[in-house]
């Protein structure tokens, strides 16, 4: 498979908190982007319950989303998208700084996500980010033939004193 190279974009990136209104917009995408996607009582639910939720916007437009939870030391990464149209412009490695840092601030020593090992352009980006792979939860998601593996990554964002 080619390499897709894909210019800079022209005009202004913002990574803002998501809102209600924001919903319809990233469960299109959600829907458009995953096989199985999540629905939209989930994100509403990530919401409610004070998750961190992130949009990013180009040119007024919604790119792309980020969902993480903090507490108790840790930071989980739970879903991050680019849309189609916006990927291969280091939107998601943008977002994903976005988010670490605000693990970091939230006082959080190391975050976890997990990943399909089949998706090797996200692999490959978090492996880029200093995530290393710790474990396997076996049949994690949902697939076209059963279930699939989840690989799970950890980074560590601070040191104990």
């Amino acid at each position: 498979m080619a390499s897709v190279k894909r210019e800079e974009l022209p005009v202004a990136v913002e990574i803002r908190p998501m809102h209600e209104f924001d919903v319809p917009v990233v469960v299109a995408a959600e829907y458009a982007g995953y096989p199985f996607p999540w629905s939209e009582g989930i994100f509403r639910d990530c919401l409610r319950v004070g998750y961190v939720c992130r949009v990013i916007d180009v040119g007024g437009a919604m790119a792309g989303y980020g969902i993480m939870s903090v507490g108790a030391g840790e930071a989980h990464i739970l879903n991050v998208c680019i849309r189609e149209e916006y990927r291969c412009r280091g939107l998601a490695r943008r977002l994903m700084l976005h988010l670490l840092e605000r693990a970091r601030a939230a006082g959080m020593r190391e975050a976890y996500l997990e990943v399909r090992p089949s998706n090797t352009v996200a692999s490959r980006l978090y492996i880029s980010l200093g995530f290393e792979q710790i474990g396997v939860r076996r049949g994690y998601y949902q697939a076209a033939a059963g279930r699939e593996d989840a690989a799970v990554l950890r980074r560590v964002l601070q040191q104990d004193p």
